[in-house]
């Protein structure tokens, strides 16, 4: 990103803030009208003042004001002397990248009375979707990532030369304007004006928004001090805080680099100072990062697309979704104790803790989360109940001196939010493109086949080859591309293998997150390593190690009905039960610690007991939870009996 500076660093900010606040007003109109209708009477008037858009307007409107933003903001190369200010080709860009979606915004209403791939492109048309093609590839390419640009092309070229391609991959000739159509102007199939990008317009972009806000108010501040106050007085206190900070903060921001950059800049160093490997400390902080877009209410803006997906009311989705959350960041906490309790890594000093009081001085922000919640649990739409928690947000703050955010932090949460919308916007009409590609062609259908195929008829090997498919179409990606592609070729077949439609994506769901933290290529774990000071692909190792719980609640969405809080009460406690002991099991193998430091035929039982309970789904639950419990019970006695031997000796 730029380090703008003088005329163009408050020209481009004003203009961002300009469009966040456009997203907020258009996302709260509709609740706006709703309560003018009720206050003042129905009346025509009232869609006028508040300006509710159709859909297809609104994705127009969307990407001409953000996807100009990708140029000015992000530059073509690192090159110093285009780092202050956008240059004359970047401004070219950004006028081009407004043109197609200007189209879009007027001609709306014809656009969705034509009859796709019937009626012809006219010449304008056809140009206008090169245009929108191109910008956006390189939109893609300077703000998301290189690899997600090749793979949108890579779309976009099957589509070009799949009749010349053997077998499966074979498909029927697509003529040069039939695929501009398709990524152009057939916003019912997809593509870069398709439902996905109406879901960024609409409630990802509000959600951004609140998130902002809550980063402005010094909710940060108030998570920070709270896992503080919470674990700082225990053995490895700052790894501790890390955890419980990156997850508070996380389900709030749903961007694991983002979480990384606000949270690790104070966790990473403290855990460094009292005795963490740079490595280690860059490690948990991307684990904990990570299960910050795992975590309910918000779990970043994947979890939006899929409520669109699948029609699942969002607050559904968010309380089967939580038990799942709590299992990985009590995974995560258990591993962290266990290393710091090896290494004998002591607390925070009193004079690092904050006070209860101090806590309690911020607690007033806490409200506007309880509502959002509470809202998304009734039923209200998505879109809406972040407008109303973002307006209480500013009210909240205003409350005390130390929270009131001033007219200049505002507008610069505002801007803020617009810029990472920019990036979100370009990633997710690339991944509109992906998608139609996807369908027009046929190719989702014949991954299907291929991935069925090799599965043989066995559900687990099928769930291990769509993981892998996840994790490495994810690489590089963000999560809610990754999602969207993967969930568009894995979640049929599992559908086809009689796995429900939420486990289904839920499980493509946890891997496409996941994929932050799994090596060779994650983002989150070079983010935090270029904090830590260490080697990106060592701190990518430790974060898998501390994120392995998401393996194990991927795959318990598909066998385990009781973490979705499905079964009745007693399937919910044993599936439960049995998958803290398993976990607790797995995370003392790796780090070699229980009650005390373990032998390596202790961690290799260790280590074979809790896969056995967390993956055996072919036992019955009794018998897992048996497994578990014994494991575990033989351990824990083992070695206190095998230190009191010692002391007797002694």
């Amino acid at each position: 990103m730029r380090d703008l500076a003088g005329a163009w660093r408050w020209l481009i900010t004003a203009y961002a803030a300009l469009i966040g606040f456009a997203h907020l007003w258009l996302g709260g109109a509709g609740l706006m009208e709703n309560v003018a209708r009720h206050v003042f009477g129905a009346g025509a008037w009232t869609r006028d003042v508040f300006f509710v858009p159709e859909p297809l307007a609104l994705r127009g409107f969307h990407l001409a004001a953000l996807l100009p933003l990708c140029f000015l903001v992000f530059p073509a190369r690192r090159s110093a002397g285009l780092r202050e200010r956008p240059s004359a080709p970047d401004l070219v860009l950004a006028l081009l990248a407004l043109l197609p979606s200007l189209h879009i915004l007027a001609e709306a209403g014809s656009i969705n009375a034509r009859m796709e791939f019937i009626e012809p492109l006219s010449p304008r048309e056809f140009w206008l979707g090169v245009i929108a093609i191109v910008t956006l590839l390189e939109a893609i390419r300077r703000a998301v990532a290189p690899a997600f640009a090749a793979i949108v092309a890579g779309a976009l070229l099957y589509m070009h030369l799949g009749e010349h391609l053997p077998g499966v991959l074979h498909t029927r000739p697509f003529p040069l304007a039939m695929i501009v159509e398709t990524a152009f102007l057939v916003p019912i199939v997809g593509g870069i004006y398709g439902p996905l990008t109406g879901i960024v317009a609409g409630t990802i972009a509000m959600f951004i928004l609140f998130g902002a806000f809550v980063q402005a108010s010094g909710t940060g501040r108030l998570f920070s001090n709270f896992g503080a106050a919470v674990a700082g007085r225990f053995a490895g206190g700052p790894a501790k805080v890390a955890v419980i900070t990156s997850g508070l903060f996380g389900t709030m921001s749903g961007s694991t680099v983002s979480n990384v950059a606000t949270t690790g800049a104070i966790t990473i160093p403290m855990m460094k100072r009292l005795g963490y490997a740079a490595a280690v400390a860059g490690g948990i902080e991307a684990a904990a990062s990570t299960g910050g877009a795992l975590m309910p209410p918000v779990m970043g803006a994947a979890a939006f697309v899929m409520s669109e997906i699948t029609q699942i009311p969002y607050g559904e989705i968010i309380i089967a979704a939580s038990l799942g959350a709590v299992l990985y960041y009590f995974a995560l906490f258990v591993s962290v104790h266990f290393e710091a309790k090896r290494r004998g890594i002591a607390a925070m000093t009193e004079a690092e803790i904050p006070s209860w009081r101090e806590v309690a001085r911020d607690a007033h922000l806490v409200l506007p989360i309880v509502v959002l919640v509470w809202l998304l649990v009734t039923r209200w739409s998505g879109n809406a109940a972040a407008f109303a928690a973002t307006v209480l947000m500013v009210v909240m703050a205003a409350c005390r001196r130390r929270t009131r955010m001033r007219p200049g932090a505002i507008v610069a949460a505002l801007a803020e939010a617009a810029r990472t919308m920019a990036v979100l916007a370009a990633a997710v009409a690339g991944a509109g493109i992906v998608t139609a590609a996807l369908t027009v062609t046929g190719l989702a259908v014949a991954f299907g086949g291929i991935v069925k195929g090799l599965a043989g008829g066995s559900l687990a090997l099928l769930c291990v080859l769509l993981m892998i498919t996840a994790l490495v179409l994810g690489m590089g990606v963000p999560t809610t591309p990754a999602y969207i592609i993967t969930a568009a070729l894995g979640s049929p077949v599992l559908r086809e293998f009689g796995v429900e439609l939420l486990p289904a994506h839920l499980f493509m769901f946890y891997f496409a997150v996941l994929a932050d933290a799994t090596p060779p290529v994650a983002v989150a774990s070079f983010a935090a390593a270029a904090i830590a000071g260490a080697d990106p692909l060592l701190t990518g190792l430790q974060a898998f190690r501390f994120a392995l719980a998401g393996f194990v609640v991927g795959f318990a969405f598909i066998y385990d009905p009781g973490i979705l809080w499905r079964g009745g009460v007693l399937t919910i406690a044993l599936e439960t039960v049995t998958l803290v002991l398993a976990l607790s099991l797995i995370a003392a193998a790796f780090a070699g610690f229980l009650r005390r430091p373990l032998a390596v035929a202790a961690r290799g039982f260790a280590l074979a007991a809790g896969a056995a309970a967390a993956f055996g789904h072919a036992l019955a639950d009794p018998l897992r939870l048996g497994l578990a419990a014994l494991s575990f019970a033989t351990l824990w006695f083992g070695s206190g009996f095998a230190r009191a031997r010692r002391a007797g000796g002694a």
